[in-house]
């Protein structure tokens, strides 16, 4: 019976009977209006797109533009079908094609499709985004960031900005950007990136305008893959070192941290990368008590030099007592396991230290010391937006450019 009534369905659609849904779409040209020009003549950038409709016999019921790189222009359509505009700023130097559905008083369908180039930016600067880190495998805690070739200050241009910055998950992930300076962003989930999760990330920014005499440029893509969660949970006061794999102990090892006057930073940080050497010495911290060493396994997980390191020298001091100036410092078989264990963007997390907290920003990532109200205020386009479900939803069906 449902294939029988399919058939009939599709035969009734296919036939001349009167119906105004079986008439082929008139041409709609006579009955709208457009506000860009057409021919040779290139249309101004700066200005929005309008679409009316022409006369008392008809009205628009869609409005569809794209431009070359096949980018959506937002728009809002009037309740009556009287008039459509964009609200999202046009491209320079490109072509835009739009399409429009109309229908008369009979409920007839009309279409018209019409193109019309955009003017390159006179004097532009182009505003470039630079994409980190490089494409590869990551663990869970690795921020993805946006570098800018210039600076963006006022919220109605960083919104633009934010928003044609593009982060799509596998598995669906909510997250935010998060405005660092007036030069950079960084972008992270709510918790933790899933085990096994694809991040690609890319910029819809090019020819776009942020402010007056600034136009987005090129953006190189840019693909994450996350590994296995990876967390190290140093205890400054017990002494002691917990890895966990995806929530179950590996290994446990005992470890020295900072002594007073150098006590290691609480707090999450984010493995920043591994050398197998590195030379330390008292002068790159100020330190006054002075010292001159190489060390080997070293795990960096601050800009300033804080690592995870071996330590072969305090093996007595390991599990006992902090000695160290800054760094964690644990066997040279301990270091060699915990080196090779690790990758970039894997949590390493330091709990009951006299150390001041580790800093958000400017010291490596301390990104997930920042709680997500906060991290969301620092969105212009979600600060101040009533999280949950209704907010998230609100978040995804905002215009896109």
């Amino acid at each position: 019976m449902l294939v029988a009534a399919l058939g009939v369905g599709t035969t009734a659609c296919g036939s001349s009977d009167g119906h105004p849904l079986s008439a082929k779409p008139y041409d709609a040209a006579g009955q709208i209006a457009f506000n860009s020009p057409v021919g040779s003549q290139k249309a101004d950038p700066d200005k929005p797109l309008e679409v009316t409709a022409q006369g008392e016999d008809g009205r628009i019921t869609d409005v569809t533009a794209t431009d070359a790189q096949g980018r959506y222009v937002a728009g809002e359509l009037a309740a009556d079908g009287a008039r459509w505009h964009s609200t999202a700023p046009l491209a320079a130097g490109t072509r835009y094609t739009v399409r429009v559905s109309t229908e008369d008083e009979d409920g007839s369908p009309g279409r018209k499709v019409m193109t019309f180039d955009t003017n390159a930016a006179a004097k532009k600067k182009r505003l470039d985004v630079t994409f980190g880190p490089d494409s590869g495998k990551y663990g869970v805690g690795q921020p993805v960031t946006a570098k800018l070739s210039a600076k963006v200050k006022d919220k109605k241009g960083r919104a633009v900005v934010e928003r044609a910055l593009k982060v799509d998950t596998q598995p669906a992930t909510e997250g935010a950007w998060h405005w660092v300076d007036s030069k950079t962003l960084h972008y992270r989930p709510k918790e933790y990136w899933p085990t096994g999760a694809t991040i690609n990330v890319r910029s819809n920014l090019e020819g776009i305008k942020v402010r007056d005499r600034l136009w987005g440029g090129a953006a190189k893509p840019l693909r994450l893959t996350i590994g296995d969660r990876i967390e190290a949970v140093t205890d400054a006061g017990s002494h002691w070192m917990t890895v966990y794999r995806n929530g179950e102990e590996i290994n446990s090892m005992p470890v020295t941290t900072g002594k007073p006057g150098y006590s290691t930073r609480n707090g999450v940080k984010v493995v920043l990368g591994k050398e197998y050497a590195v030379r330390m010495t008292s002068a790159s911290i100020g330190a006054s008590d002075f010292y001159d060493k190489m060390v080997y396994y070293a795990t960096r997980v601050t800009d300033s030099g804080e690592y995870v390191h071996a330590a072969p020298w305090s093996v007595g001091s390991q599990g006992n007592a902090n000695t160290s100036h800054g760094c964690t410092g644990m066997s040279t078989g301990n270091a060699a396991w915990f080196y090779e264990t690790v990758r970039q963007g894997d949590i390493v997390r330091v709990v009951n230290s006299y150390g001041a907290d580790m800093d958000p920003f400017g010291n490596g990532f301390g990104d997930w010391n920042v709680d997500w109200k906060d991290w969301r205020d620092g969105s212009a386009l979600l600060g101040g937006v009533k999280e949950g479900p209704t907010a998230v939803d609100a978040a995804r069906l905002r215009p896109q450019v």
